[in-house]
């Protein structure tokens, strides 16, 4: 693992590197895009590996909805089904549409938008 030392430029024979001094471990302040991991399969193929924490702007739709497991998913859906009975008790009636309103709540919840009432 290693890290660049900024716009610093030394002569490299990695040309990924873009000619910048190359030091040893990840970036002290873990930035995003700073560390990078590199090494050849056994077919000498060359990979480098970019850590990337947090993504900059335009580079991820801010409205996508992911989840890392079907556990986080199944919360967000009980998160959803709360919300949605609260709902249904100051309407007054059976909402039929629920499945559509779950998702619109979902969607919003992971954007950190307004939810729905």
């Amino acid at each position: 693992m290693f890290h660049d030392a900024g716009d610093v430029h030394a002569g490299t024979d990695e040309p990924y590197l873009f000619g910048r001094v190359r030091v040893s471990g990840p970036d002290p302040d873990h930035r995003s895009y700073r560390s990078y991991a590199s090494f050849k399969d056994p077919d000498g193929n060359g990979w480098l590996f970019q850590e990337v924490t947090a993504r900059l702007p335009g580079r991820v739709d801010a409205d996508d909805t992911t989840f890392t497991s079907s556990t986080e998913f199944a919360t967000a859906l009980r998160r959803a089904e709360a919300a949605h009975g609260e709902h249904e008790k100051r309407t007054g009636q059976h909402d039929a549409d629920w499945p559509d309103w779950y998702a619109e709540y979902i969607v919003r919840e992971q954007a950190g938008k307004e939810l729905p009432s």
